[in-house]
């Protein structure tokens, strides 16, 4: 039998007292006859916000700028409805052979052969862009992506599907599962280039965020976005991009249009050390697709600056610890917290710390616990994941006993609310 101290006992018989009146709590209002919530599905659909006067004026249905370095969010328009991504569906299959070249399983010197296929479905009999590969012929993995990338060639698009996977189909399967593993909640593939299919779908942001993955994760061949021309088979094709020479620092990444998803585009720039990628789609005409996301890109980098949130290693919060030797445990980011601010300083800024908790012991310093999120006026804009900042063993069994009273509280409380 554990021996408690006095202080231990009244911690106790504190915790039960709680107990008995949240029980009640509980039991009355559940007699109540309290109408549930509505859905959110179900409630009407509110008309848009007005467009803040310091926001730019565009007419993109759907659209989002993010800070390269942090994924923060400078300004979004219905970035989260699932849309087509025509040929932007193309990035997915650049970042799948990206990853396989990084993880050694394949080298650029590697030669695929153009089907029959690939020569129908994306070359030059297809009449789409096409990089006009000869059937029958082998090309270097780097060639194709040369010709996917910068002549946006339906046909490379095909070809390494089929080098990497057998056939588009699969490849297709390879795709998507890759999407998830590098956060893409909601993107579909169902073939390699984006051609018109019911079944492949994006959102606006999970664009960007291939984008931004694509840039830190491998920016050696990154730079052949940035590349203004290809020549194949005798056939010189400038780059589609209309950013490259328009926009100051613009060197990536891919245009796309078909009738069904309108004109789009994912465009990125640095200017001053600062990187920004914008995503634009739906538009009705290349012109534009052009003048909305330079539009978008040059303000941004007028209209903010970077700050710095929190120091390397600074404490930032803490989080409940149940049954540890503390109660807590201190968070910190893995680095320096900075964030694009307006210049203006018109807009407020509200930092909140999301994680499941209480956090079990014991802990470990560097053990993931959970987010910093910061909003600007009502929209997120930036998430920073937080760590332990230190060590936290089990506590001794009086302490780990009143935790378990607590903890037993606090589910009661949770399931009378729920039945409310």
């Amino acid at each position: 039998m554990m021996a408690l101290t006095s202080s231990a006992i009244g911690r106790l018989l504190t915790a039960a007292a709680l107990l008995v009146a949240l029980s009640a709590l509980a039991l009355a209002a559940s007699k109540h006859d309290v109408k549930p919530a509505k859905p959110a599905a179900a409630v009407t659909q509110k008309k848009e916000a007005p467009r803040n006067k310091d926001e730019p004026a565009i007419s993109a249905p759907h659209a989002i700028l993010i800070d390269a370095e942090n994924g923060g969010v400078l300004f979004e328009r219905d970035p989260d409805q699932l849309i087509f991504p025509a040929s932007l569906a193309k990035l997915m299959t650049a970042e799948y052979v990206f990853h396989e070249l990084k993880e050694g399983r394949i080298k650029l010197t590697d030669e695929y052969t153009v089907s029959e296929n690939a020569w129908r479905k994306g070359g030059a009999p297809s009449h789409g862009s096409t990089m006009f590969a000869a059937i029958h012929s082998k090309i270097p993995v780097d060639d194709l992506l040369h010709g996917m990338i910068v002549q946006s060639g339906n046909d490379a698009c095909i070809v390494l599907a089929e080098g990497l996977a057998g056939n588009e189909a699969d490849f297709a399967d390879k795709m998507t599962q890759r999407a998830r593993e590098i956060g893409l909640a909601k993107s579909v593939f169902t073939n390699s280039n984006g051609l018109p299919d019911p079944g492949t779908h994006v959102t606006t942001r999970e664009l960007g965020i291939l984008a931004r993955h694509i840039i830190l994760d491998y920016p050696e061949l990154y730079k052949i976005f940035g590349q203004p021309d290809f020549t194949w088979n005798k056939i010189r094709q400038p780059n589609r991009n209309p950013l490259l020479g328009a926009v100051t620092g613009a060197d990536g990444l891919k245009t796309g249009f078909t009738k069904e998803a309108g004109y789009g585009l994912v465009g990125s720039a640095v200017q001053d050390g600062l990187r920004l990628i914008v995503v634009v789609n739906g538009l009705k005409n290349a012109k534009e697709r052009a003048d909305e996301a330079k539009k978008l890109l040059e303000w941004g980098f007028r209209s903010f600056e970077q700050r710095n949130l929190f120091a390397a290693g600074q404490i930032i919060g803490s989080a409940k610890v149940y049954g540890g030797a503390n109660g807590s445990v201190p968070l910190q980011a893995p680095a320096l917290v900075k964030m694009m601010v307006p210049k203006s300083g018109g807009e407020k800024l509200i930092a909140r710390i999301a994680y499941q908790g209480p956090v079990p012991a014991p802990v470990t310093q560097g053990q993931p616990i959970g987010l910093l999120k910061v909003w600007r006026d009502d929209k997120l804009v930036l998430q920073v994941p937080l760590k332990a900042a230190e060590s936290i063993g089990k506590g001794n069994m009086p302490g780990r006993a009143i935790d378990a009273v607590t903890e037993m509280v606090i589910a009661l409380f949770r399931a009378g609310a729920e039945r409310l």
